[in-house]
């Protein structure tokens, strides 16, 4: 069975604007665990702040698998040193606003020394990329043993089977180089059945915001069941 995973992101933004205690964070990850999440994730950046970290560590405590979202920094290094997550999932800079660069550059400079040290630390990594064969191939060639494939732009274009091809010929190419493969950006209740049709030998879905969002409207526990229905 494929794993799920439930970003809780957007949640942590809401409890950091609130002030008021409502969004409880480890809450929300309790309950999403028992609707089915097999993972829980959130993202740490540049400029964060405490407010965010404190959130992290409080998932390290409930969450049974956490996986941590963060650019390829030295200074966000040292949280998930501290943090011992399951997995880090490596990516571009927080662009602020919400928003992050989304894809690691597979070139980017200190990489290998980042890698090696969470390796040494025992902790698992995956590198979040726009699929294509060159970035996966870069991947690999670093030694990620665990990929993610960023579907954010082809869910987004007009002509969906064009835009899926580079994600299905990424994905073919790391099922050859025997890569563990996640998707995640974009995903939500529609177009879901859309990339696993496109994707069927992904491991990994990982899914955010729309979560929240119908979250408001039937609540965390029907929300994630909703989704866990479609992975089976």
């Amino acid at each position: 069975m494929k794993r799920l995973t439930i970003a809780l992101d957007a949640l942590a933004t809401l409890g950091m604007l609130s002030r008021s205690g409502e969004f409880g964070i480890t809450a929300a990850a309790t309950l999403a665990q028992l609707a089915g999440a097999d993972a829980i994730r959130l993202g740490l950046f540049e400029g964060a702040g405490p407010e965010r970290e404190r959130q992290a560590v409080a998932l390290r405590r409930t969450a049974h698998t956490l996986e941590l979202r963060m650019p390829g920094s030295p200074s966000i290094l040292k949280h998930a040193l501290e943090l011992r997550p399951d997995l880090v999932v490596l990516t571009g800079e927080f662009r602020g606003n919400g928003a992050w660069s989304a894809a690691l550059d597979p070139a980017a400079p200190g990489l290998a020394s980042i890698l090696r040290s969470l390796a040494e630390a025992g902790i698992e990594t995956a590198a979040l990329l726009y699929p294509s064969v060159e970035t996966v191939k870069a991947a690999h060639a670093l030694g990620f043993r665990s990929i993610e494939l960023f579907t954010a732009p082809a869910l987004d274009a007009p002509e969906l089977e064009r835009a899926f091809q580079p994600l299905s010929d990424a994905l073919r190419l790391a099922t050859k180089l025997r890569l563990e493969v996640g998707i995640g950006g974009g995903l939500d209740y529609r177009n879901l059945t859309t990339a696993l049709s496109v994707a069927p030998g992904v491991e990994r879905i990982v899914v955010g915001r729309a979560v929240i969002a119908r979250a408001a409207l039937v609540g965390l526990d029907r929300a994630v069941r909703d989704l866990r229905s479609r992975l089976a």
